[in-house]
């Protein structure tokens, strides 16, 4: 459907695998408004799609691939496309953002989305162009890894693959472009269920902009902008996100032994600062990025990925593992054959706590590391016992026990941060609407400690704070951006200072913020109609789309996002007894005598759920939906 505003391409392509036919979807302008793009765009589009019975391997789970306004245009860190579809994993609403450079090919072909349904007959891969949608046998592909078969593709285009791992409906299986991953919760396992082993795209199409001039200037300040941040000028360029696990460290919030503690002994062997000194070749980044996060180190006399903070810690501390060159193995391999990082850590590490504690006897143990190559091996082709670890953590939980220290959320594994070190963190996880995920969860983190100092186990204001960077993260995600440049958000010269007299003052009083907080929250774009310095991205939607873009209809998008994908989980069954921790996080002290290291999970979360507007069991109320435009 054609558009009157920037940014966009003004059409969404629709195929069907099963028929091998290809037509448009039908989006408005009213519609881009409303929703931006990226996972706010498909979260629409599944709820419109979905109804409760649509299991996540049936043909009529669609994959949709989304970009928005500022993919192509060249801002900051935009080079993102979310792919969004019902987990195997988790069973509810799944969203996956991803860098590299296949958004900007799909824009270059025409395209702001890709919605893709029914099921091949046999192995497929689809190109994509702005002048055709094709469908080639992948026959020659199929078993390829990763690299081989972005390798095999050729080309100067955007590719999306799946390895092994996709292909063998590994559940927590990834979608990977270029060196970057669409990892969590199992949406390459959807696309190996549709027989669909590639995707790619190519073309010629520009993306019109409203106010170019406009657009530049915003642009250069926004670069300017990450330059003098402390975390996006210095600590991310030097040392990647894992510039963060000594601070996890020293705030008792590093996973360590399936998370039965918040420290480990040896945790500078496997710190983003070691990786950098002793391993690191060159940094790399994302197309239009300036931050160039992402580690480049060696393997066998190979260029690779070098692990990022998420990976170097849950395979590093979380399985009692201080061999840093083996986490860069591991890395490769997981990457290779197509699997998320996070929940093979989290999966590993439960399991050797099984083995521990004498309830299910696999050979795998804390600090053993000889067995665990093999072991990767075999879940992604579903041999012998990984065929039951392909499962995930939940599913082992059920049949050989351990509910109590099964760490997961709705299914999803815990990202690196032991919640009892962060409790508002650990709120986020109960409430991510993709199950324990750092970023959906509004990563509270980076003001208990990694950024920011405020009390890490008062629950004070912390639903406060989770609402208002949840529905930040959101709308900049449906931008869509890099979540990393959202740090800038937060003053540089506190994180610069946090010894300063002004850093103390401003940690001190955070507590008590939370009523100032819920203004924010509340008030609509209509009543907020202001730009923040720290937050550039609402002038840059401006001048890019046309739209009227401030603060609050910002943060309108992002909220109205995060209660759409709520009420599409609410429809397969989500309820409050599923915003949830294990007893391991929420009865146990992490400090043993310190009542105040285990997450006070119930008090914050009748505060989170009164001031977002839900009811009791977790469902945005019928007045909630009126006010965000989804009764």
């Amino acid at each position: 459907m054609a558009t009157k505003l920037g940014g966009y391409t003004g059409k969404i392509l629709k195929i069907d695998l099963t028929n091998q036919e290809v037509g448009e979807y039908p989006w408005s302008d009213d519609d881009r408004a409303k929703y931006l793009g990226g996972k706010v765009m498909a979260a629409k589009i599944l709820y419109d799609w979905l109804d409760a019975g649509t299991e996540p391997f049936s043909p009529d789970n669609p994959l949709v691939i989304t970009t928005g306004p500022l993919t192509g245009t060249g801002a900051p860190s935009s080079s993102r496309f979310n792919v969004s579809a019902r987990s195997p994993l988790t069973r509810i609403l799944a969203s996956s953002n991803c860098g590299g450079n296949f958004g900007l090919h799909l824009k270059k072909a025409g395209y702001d989305a890709v919605i893709i349904s029914g099921k091949s007959e046999k192995a497929i891969w689809v190109e994509i162009t702005d002048e055709d949608v094709l469908f080639h046998d992948a026959a020659g592909l199929w078993g390829k890894t990763t690299s081989e078969t972005q390798e095999a593709l050729g080309g100067q285009r955007g590719k999306m693959v799946i390895g092994p791992a996709g292909e063998n409906l590994v559940k927590f299986a990834g979608i990977f472009c270029q060196e970057r991953t669409a990892g969590r919760a199992g949406l390459g396992a959807v696309m190996g269920s549709k027989n669909l082993k590639a995707i790619t795209a190519t073309g010629k199409c520009k993306v019109e902009v409203h106010d170019r001039e406009k657009m530049k200037k915003v642009y250069k300040s926004w670069v300017k902008l990450l330059a003098n941040h402390p975390l996006t000028g210095d600590a991310l360029p030097k040392y990647g996100s894992a510039f963060m696990l000594r601070r996890m460290q020293k705030h008792r919030m590093l996973a360590t032994r399936n998370f039965s503690d918040g420290r480990y002994k040896d945790y500078d062997a496997v710190s983003g600062q070691t990786l950098a000194e002793t391993r690191l070749v060159k940094n790399w980044g994302c197309p239009t990025c300036p931050v160039k996060c992402s580690r480049q180190v060696e393997l066998n006399g190979k260029l690779i990925k070098g692990p990022e903070l998420e990976t170097l810690a849950l395979l590093g501390p979380n399985l009692d593992n201080n061999d840093l060159d083996t986490i860069i193995r591991w890395n490769y391999q997981l990457d290779e054959l197509g699997m998320d990082t996070i929940t093979a850590g989290g999966v590993i590490g439960f399991v050797m706590e099984l083995q521990e504690k004498g309830l299910w006897d696999t050979g795998l143990e804390f600090g053993k590391t000889e067995n665990v190559a093999q072991v990767f091996d075999d879940i992604a082709h579903r041999r012998g016992i990984g065929d039951l670890l392909a499962e995930g953590t939940r599913a082992l939980s059920e049949k050989f026990g351990g509910k109590e220290f099964a760490a997961h959320s709705k299914g999803l594994e815990l990202a690196a941060y032991e919640p009892r070190g962060a409790v508002g963190h650990g709120l986020g996880y109960a409430t991510s609407n993709r199950g324990a995920c750092h970023l959906n969860g509004g990563y509270l983190v980076l003001v208990e400690g990694l950024g920011l100092h405020m009390n890490p186990h008062t629950p004070r204001a912390k639903a406060a704070f989770a609402i208002l960077n949840q529905n930040l993260m959101e709308a900049v995600s449906s931008a869509p951006n890099c979540l990393f440049p959202l740090f800038s958000f937060y003053p540089g010269w506190i994180m610069r200072y946090p010894n300063g007299i002004l850093a103390k003052i401003a940690s001190s009083t955070m507590p008590f913020s939370g009523p100032f907080v819920n203004v924010i929250n509340r008030l609509s774009g209509k009543w907020s109609p202001i730009h923040l310095p720290l937050l550039p991205h609402t002038k840059a939607l401006s001048a890019v789309t046309g739209l009227r873009i401030n603060l609050g209809s910002m943060k309108d998008i992002g909220e109205r996002g995060y209660n759409l994908e709520r009420m599409v989980n609410v429809r397969f069954g989500i309820t409050a007894a599923d915003d949830s921790l294990p007893k391991r996080f929420t009865d146990d002290n992490q400090v043993p005598g310190d009542p105040r290291t285990k997450v006070p999970l119930e008090v914050m979360k009748a505060e989170y759920y009164r001031i977002r507007g839900w009811d009791t069991n977790g469902a945005p109320t019928p007045n909630k939906q009126r006010k965000l435009g989804l009764a």
